[in-house]
């Protein structure tokens, strides 16, 4: 799989003065490099443990509360924005947690060569940028060829879990993901999923609920 077209545009956007302490004092102490063969997860969290993968992780809220409640699980943030990056690996210093690892570089080639094949609990994707404009849907993270992707590193019994405030691209991650024939819908008579518990509820998603904003999460487990 060879990806010309990126899903994301890296901005010059402001880093604040605690992101930038994050990125200079305490990225090194969480950051995942990419190297020649798929990382060993024991040699990266010291147990063995199940690992779930978060891509665009944003300011990285949600990761962050996720892994302060569930001590028992191993994440894996992918985000290429440094404002973000600084923001998480501050907050993950200031809570001492150890079971957060962060990549800063592009999901698709680190799927197609840390990862791997059916090692993964699960993938979660909340909130991708939808490309809204028809000519730029081209970019759009989630097309059946990464999905196949995805679907080839998770265990069976692992999950997808995709969130979008994007109607129309809630409409395009459905359909594929219930074209994707490793993959089946938690929700038995199909369509969306409620938001689990699982899942925080962001500020900007609270904020959005009381304009009447939809926001719609898609659960796909793997067969």
């Amino acid at each position: 799989m060879h990806r010309k077209i990126k899903s994301y545009v890296l901005r010059a956007g402001r880093v604040s003065n605690r992101q930038q302490q994050g990125l200079e004092l305490w990225l090194k102490d969480y950051e995942l490099r990419l190297s020649s063969s798929p990382w060993k997860y024991t040699e990266i969290f010291p147990r063995t443990s199940d690992v779930i993968v978060e891509i665009g992780f944003g300011m990285g809220a949600s990761l962050l509360t996720m892994a302060k409640e569930n001590p028992h699980l191993d994440y894996i943030g992918i985000e290429v924005h440094q404002a973000g990056v600084g923001s998480l690996v501050a907050d993950l210093h200031d809570h001492q947690l150890s079971n957060v690892r962060v990549v800063a570089h592009d999901a698709v080639e680190v799927f197609q060569t840390q990862l791997a094949d059916n090692s993964l609990a699960g993938v979660q994707i909340f909130f991708p940028d939808p490309w809204h404009k028809k000519r730029h849907h081209k970019r759009r993270l989630i097309q059946s060829e990464f999905i196949n992707l995805l679907v080839t590193k998770i265990k069976p019994g692992g999950f997808i879990h995709c969130a979008t405030d994007w109607q129309e691209y809630a409409e395009h991650i459905l359909e594929v993901l219930s074209n994707e024939p490793a993959l089946s819908n938690q929700q038995k008579e199909g369509g969306y999923a409620p938001r689990p518990q699982s899942r925080p509820l962001t500020k900007f998603e609270q904020r959005g609920e009381r304009l009447g904003h939809g926001v719609w999460d898609l659960l796909f487990i793997k067969k």
